[in-house]
């Protein structure tokens, strides 16, 4: 049936009509599918209006429209149809379904004013070249912008309301449910209790969300996850990301904490449209609702934020003026605990030399702004001086840990066995349960038969693979002997030994420094050149270090070696000679460098090894191969031949050091006949005398 109305020509009959569908969101669209049968039925009307080409644009459905909202495409697809003039109506459910902001329905009746193009909804029918409809329009829009305003204000009012009681809901963190009144509680599902809290007690052994991941994934221990379908979420069983894993150890509802507006959201003007972002995450203690003692915790709050505080610093800050605070295989024990006691900025390690291994703490100060370093030093002096300190500190209570390691080792099993056996218990639930439902089938039916029996055999397969984990990993666990406990009370009563033993890893090392030590203040008194130490200790206590700043340039394993040869050469040969004699020996300094005078002459200075200025070695009677062979008015090969046959003395501080040859040994008789029969004869004759009527080839 067509129905003619007033306003509609002919002119727009000739053009197309466009019927626009918009719902908010995907909720909407799943759900309210009564207002989506509504909006489709515009497509009836504008055909009953006489169209004979409808277009309905409906890729909007689920987009807002609210400001600072995402790009709608179907919109601007409209929008530029009403500007080629190929519109004769646009058709809407009502004014909101076009916009709820009043530039995109400004900018809409413009383009429909100047094109001739209509507004129609489910009442009436607008022409906007009419001031009686552009004013009702006009009106429309505003209340629909107001109405959108006033709706937000009411529910975000309704839900804060909710949330200071502590009542506010939308997904419950794995680990948690809801009780029939509606307050969160621990979820009775035992298997999902230890593995939450598996998660926590892996953490604490190492320290690192990384690390915490890798054992899940090494040993095919899977964790509970929350799983969205059907517009709700369901508990699944899966090895965990390590995104989940830092979520449970940042999240503060397992501290038994509510919390309400910690990651809020800002609206901002990007590529010249308004966008909403997500602020980070502020500290709990910084949102809007903040409740201790909400409900039932796996961990403590100190526990909470302890851990929180070593994720934040195991973050890798590159470009910063902070330590990379994360325990990791450097020989730099003290990385991390160090603090500027001039600048208060974190002291960090740099590894040098020729493996990169040789550590050294530095302080970076205004260098980069274009300054200078604050503090610097060696750090392997340092690292034994504090193994000494924490050794007097700690081997008094060595005993005591040991006694409590075997208290832990013989009351407690690995957590992967524990939910190895829940697991199999709850495959056990679940195949019985499905067996059950097979059974209860009426064979005959067999569509529904079959489907029962394959979920059963499921079940089965399942509960058979769990069984076997199980098995082995029983198989791996077993108690302690009576040697294997004596053992470990003997390691507690020589701790320094244990400590001091190569075997002892530095991540060990590292673990224990920081479990005892807060923060560690070093300052330097340029002048006597002495390190200030502060120790603040995990129980308020503190000690106060002094000593000597390491010298650089020398260090390493053969340090003492190159510092006794240097004091022996160093009255007889300068600093190049002493140079050139230890890269012979392929000695390096402790940098892991090659020696240059620079370097021998640093190493004189720290070692207080200063000689007054050389003198000939002539005056005092000993001579160097060259000097030899000048004395004598012979090459240096003879000279060599001499030395090797054992007729003239030769003596050498080191290896490659030069030749020191007494002006007497080269006087001796025997000496000068064989040098005068080498003059006559031309021949160097080292056995016996030469006949007198042989010619000599000199005159």
């Amino acid at each position: 049936m067509i129905m003619n109305h007033p306003k509609i020509t002919d002119q727009h009959l000739n053009k197309k009509a466009i019927v626009y569908l918009r719902q908010s969101s995907l909720r909407q669209v799943q759900e309210n599918m009564e207002s989506q049968r509504l909006q489709y039925a515009l497509k009836d009307r504008a055909r009953a209006f006489g169209f004979s080409e409808v277009e309905v644009i409906d890729c909007d459905l689920g987009s807002s429209a609210a400001i600072s909202a995402k790009s709608r495409d179907g919109f601007k697809a409209l929008l530029a149809s009403v500007t080629l003039g190929e519109v004769g109506i646009v058709m809407s459910r009502e004014v909101s379904r076009l916009s709820r902001t009043d530039k995109d329905w400004c900018h809409l009746l413009e383009l429909c004013q100047v094109f001739g193009t209509l507004i129609g909804d489910a009442d009436q029918v607008y022409d906007l070249g009419t001031m009686d409809d552009q004013l009702i329009l006009g009106i429309k829009g505003t209340l629909s912008v107001v109405e959108l305003k006033i709706l937000k204000s009411r529910l975000l009012l309704g839900q804060e309301e909710k949330a200071r009681r502590g009542e506010l809901f939308r997904i419950v963190a794995p680990g948690y449910v809801l009780d029939l009144d509606k307050k969160i509680v621990k979820d009775p599902d035992q298997r999902i209790q230890s593995a939450i809290n598996l998660i926590f007690s892996k953490y604490r052994e190492t320290w690192s969300g990384r690390q915490t991941h890798k054992w899940f994934h090494e040993n095919k221990v899977t964790l509970p996850v929350n799983i969205r379908g059907d517009g709700k979420a369901k508990i699944g069983w899966q090895l965990p990301s390590h995104t989940f894993i830092r979520s449970v150890l940042n999240n503060p509802i397992y501290a038994g904490v509510y919390v309400y507006g910690r990651k809020p959201t800002t609206t901002v003007f990007s590529d010249g449209r308004l966008i909403k972002r997500c602020i980070p995450k502020a500290n709990p203690e910084e949102s809007r609702v903040f409740i201790r003692d909400h409900h039932e915790p796996y961990i403590g709050w100190e526990t909470f934020e302890e851990n929180r505080k070593m994720l934040r610093s195991n973050t890798l800050r590159l470009g910063k003026d902070e330590s990379v605070s994360v325990i990791r295989k450097g020989n730099g024990m003290l990385s991390g605990l160090l603090r500027c006691g001039r600048c208060g900025r974190k002291i960090h390690v740099r590894y040098w030399g020729k493996s990169g291994t040789a550590a050294r703490y530095l302080c970076s100060g205004d260098f980069p702004s274009g300054g200078k370093y604050c503090i610097g030093f060696g750090g392997a002096t340092i690292d034994r001086r504090f193994s000494e300190v924490v050794g007097q500190v700690i081997s008094p209570l060595g005993l005591k840990a040991s006694l409590k390691a075997v208290e832990d080792l013989r009351s407690k099993s690995d957590g992967k066995h524990r939910l190895l056996v829940d697991q199999v218990e709850q495959l056990s639930y679940e195949s019985r349960r499905a067996f059950e439902q097979y059974n209860e089938a009426d064979p005959r039916n067999r569509l529904v038969a079959a489907e029962l029996e394959r979920r059963w055999n499921s079940k089965l397969e399942e509960l058979e693979v769990a069984k076997k984990s199980l098995a082995k990993s029983a198989g791996q666990i077993r108690s302690l002997t009576k040697d294997e406990e004596d053992q470990i009370l003997h390691l507690g009563e020589r701790f320094e030994q244990v400590w001091n033993s190569p075997f002892c890893p530095i991540e060990t090392k590292k673990k224990i420094l920081r479990t005892v030590i807060e923060e560690i203040i070093v300052n330097l008194d340029d002048k006597s050149q002495t390190l200030h130490f502060v120790i603040h200790w995990k129980g308020g206590s503190h000690t106060e270090i002094k000593m000597q700043k390491p010298a650089s340039g020398v260090g390493g394993k053969s340090e003492l070696q190159d510092i006794d040869l240097i004091r022996k050469m160093a009255d007889r040969y300068d600093n190049g000679e002493i140079a050139r004699v230890l890269n012979k020996l392929k000695r390096k300094t402790g940098k892991g460098f090659p020696w240059s005078q620079s370097s021998v002459a640093s190493a004189r200075r720290s070692n207080g090894i200063e000689t007054e200025k050389l003198g000939d070695r002539r005056e005092d009677g000993i001579l160097s191969l060259a000097q030899a062979a000048n004395h004598c008015g012979v090459s240096d090969t003879t000279i060599r031949r001499l030395v090797d046959a054992k007729i003239l003395p030769m003596t050498q501080v080191a290896p490659w050091a030069p030749w020191e040859i007494l002006r007497s040994d080269l006087d001796q008789q025997s000496v000068s006949e064989i040098i005068n029969r080498l003059k006559k004869t031309g021949k160097l004759d080292l056995q016996g005398d030469i006949s007198e009527n042989q010619r000599s080839l000199f005159e």
